[in-house]
């Protein structure tokens, strides 16, 4: 993704939508997962989904006529990418949903930029620290403690899911700063690395998921509810959302487009609660925002509007946040 080179007036109605959109269809994401392991082994749900995706996004490559990746070196890092990206957090998340509520598995997703920035300043060297970062860091981490309940104690399958949650989340922490320093210069389309690391990912899953977990069970066996869960994670939150998200960064530009992290778990908590009848501990709601306030502040959101790559929570730039 490219820097935010977009006039900072651009009408309000011209990208609004858009934005909402893309809020309310990564935020229901975990509704969809939730739905999905109710019959599906996390594994097999998340190889439906990315395939399902893949082949949303060869489809759009058809139409615009672009073109997979051509490099063999490419590839060669879409395989880490794929791995980090899409086939670990992916399947992290439905384990984790097995045991925590979908709602909750939102707010995790949400840690994805806290995660992400001491990865890229000490691992890929892709940023540098700086003050107002690290207090946006310790804010951030003050907030995890907080949505975990650290003072009600540790165990349980409860504090295990949220784990695998916060697991999934720094798959991505790893995913982003390696493609960024690897991939990001390239000079293929974000859509065309996006199908590509999907269907990297999809023969990642394809291997791994049958020795895990046995064969996929044949889609017609599955209800209605779970086939339309998949669909939704694969053509919308990957394909149709892609898409919006691209959009938007053109019309409003990549600091603005960028907010949408903030929108997710709002959505992901609203979902979760009127269609699931869900329900969380104050702590939860509370770390939350604690934890939003501290990537504001690490990326600068609060006080003077400044450019900026779209961050891990908004976009990752090979695919839409792996929700």
């Amino acid at each position: 993704m490219t820097a935010d080179t977009t006039p900072d007036r651009a009408p309000l109605r011209s990208w609004l939508p858009g934005f909402l959109a893309l809020g309310v269809i990564w935020g229901s994401s975990f509704l969809f997962i939730k739905v999905g392991v109710a019959e599906l082994h996390p594994l097999h749900l998340t190889l439906y989904r990315v395939a399902t995706g893949a082949v949303t996004l060869l489809v759009v490559l058809a139409v615009l006529r672009d073109r997979l990746p051509r490099e063999p070196r490419v590839w060669a890092h879409l395989v880490v990418v794929a791995a980090f990206g899409v086939a670990l957090p992916f399947t992290l998340f439905g384990f984790g949903e097995q045991r925590v509520e979908s709602m909750l598995a939102g707010i995790w997703n949400a840690t994805t930029p806290l995660i992400v920035l001491p990865l890229a300043v000490l691992v890929f060297r892709t940023e540098r620290l700086t003050v107002r970062r690290a207090i946006g860091l310790g804010l951030g981490f003050a907030g995890v403690l907080v949505v975990l309940g650290v003072w009600e104690g540790v165990g349980g399958s409860h504090f295990t899911g949220q784990l695998m949650c916060l697991g999934a989340a720094a798959c991505y922490g790893v995913a982003i700063p390696y493609q960024k320093k690897f991939i990001a210069g390239s000079s293929y389309s974000g859509l065309s690395l996006s199908a590509a690391q999907l269907l990297v990912a999809t023969a990642q899953l394809a291997l791994v998921a049958p020795l895990v977990a046995g064969a996929p069970p044949v889609p017609t066996g599955l209800s209605a509810k779970v086939v339309a869960s998949v669909l939704a994670l694969g053509a919308l939150g990957t394909g149709l959302a892609f898409v919006i998200n691209l959009r938007n960064i053109r019309v409003a530009g990549a600091s603005t487009a960028s907010t949408v992290t903030y929108l997710i778990p709002v959505f992901a908590v609203l979902v979760g609660a009127v269609v699931l009848g869900e329900r969380m501990n104050w702590h939860q709601p509370v770390g939350a925002l604690v934890v939003l306030l501290g990537v504001a502040v690490a990326q600068g959101m609060l006080g003077r509007r400044r450019a900026a790559s779209v961050p891990a929570a908004a976009t990752r730039p090979a695919v839409p946040a792996g929700r």
